[in-house]
């Protein structure tokens, strides 16, 4: 079995390519041919919680098996399995792989979501999570101007900073959620945040919305109020959103949301579900994190790494 590091995982996934696979995770998704176990969680009264997921793509299975504590941290490892013959394969440091695969996830619904030519981001968060939101918005639009706020003015600091000389563009530090948000084309939340970080009339019309933060029930970042106008609103899996998903269970029961207009991202793909938009259309995508991007990016990486060490794919 290989043992495959972070920075291999940083090495072989670009963001473009991640998008890639993305897109084929939920095809396959959507055709049948992938199976997709929604996280579990085991809570500890020390605060210590082990989550765990699993799915299969292609000739591949694995699971995704990761614990954190709120004061200590968090800790991912993956491991991938051969579905003919349940054989390992590879074992993965897979903080890395979970940042590029999240950031990819809502780079594929904003390619499909968002109208073609936005060019204007606002990002509230700037953590572990932020840096590879921000590059799938690149990696899919022509991103020309980013604003970012988050609670710590040195960290913001920092990330713009970083963010301006890695990505060629215009990205500053702003004092308020309201001045990253207003007049943002694409708005991006990527924080630990238990209640709304924004305000539903900063949110311009025609603007698309990735919540890419919480995935607890009792937690959320979008307001209630932004959802009855929004012409689409994708989630990564319903399953899923019905158990965790904070955002959209604290803005409408779930046995309501037949009323909204809500699809999963396979349906888009699939083009079960309308994915071109006017310019006047809000659309939001509530990312949760599913086990089955996991995998598709892992089976990549492993396959990229077998040809570097000049193996036979299997």
């Amino acid at each position: 079995m290989l043992f495959l590091t972070e920075e291999d995982v940083k090495r072989l996934l670009p963001m473009k390519e991640a998008v890639r696979l993305m897109r084929t995770a939920f095809e396959a998704l959507g055709a049948g041919d992938a199976i997709n176990q929604p996280r579990r969680r085991l809570v500890l009264p020390t605060g210590s919680i082990l989550h765990q997921m699993a799915a299969s793509w292609r000739g591949y299975f694995g699971t995704k098996i990761y614990s954190t504590h709120v004061k200590h941290g968090a800790h991912f490892i993956f491991i991938l399995y051969d579905a003919m013959t349940a054989r390992p394969l590879a074992q993965f440091d897979a903080n890395f792989l979970g940042q590029i695969r999240t950031g990819a996830a809502s780079g594929l619904a904003t390619d499909l979501l968002a109208v073609p030519d936005a060019s204007t981001v606002g990002l509230i968060g700037s953590g572990f999570q932020a840096w590879t939101q921000l590059e799938a918005m690149i990696a899919v639009r022509p991103i020309r101007s980013v604003k970012v706020f988050s609670r710590s003015p040195e960290k913001r600091n920092s990330f713009a900073e970083g963010a301006k000389e890695s990505f060629g563009i215009d990205v500053r530090a702003v004092n308020s959620a309201e001045e990253a948000v207003r007049d943002a084309e694409i708005i991006l939340t990527v924080t630990y945040a238990k209640d709304p970080v924004f305000d539903a009339a900063w949110v311009r019309k025609g603007a698309h919305i990735n919540a890419a933060g919480a995935n607890a029930p009792n937690r959320r970042e979008v307001p209630a109020e932004v959802f009855p106008r929004a012409r689409c609103i994708a989630v990564d899996s319903a399953e899923q959103a019905r158990i965790e998903g904070g955002d959209l269970l604290l803005a409408r029961p779930a046995a309501e949301w037949s009323e909204w207009p809500l699809c999963e991202l396979a349906d888009l793909v699939s083009g079960k579900a309308k994915s071109a938009k006017s310019s006047g259309d809000l659309t939001i995508f509530k990312s949760l994190g599913l086990a089955v991007e996991d995998v598709a990016a892992a089976a990549y990486v492993y396959e990229q790494f077998q040809g570097e060490l000049g193996w036979v794919k299997k």
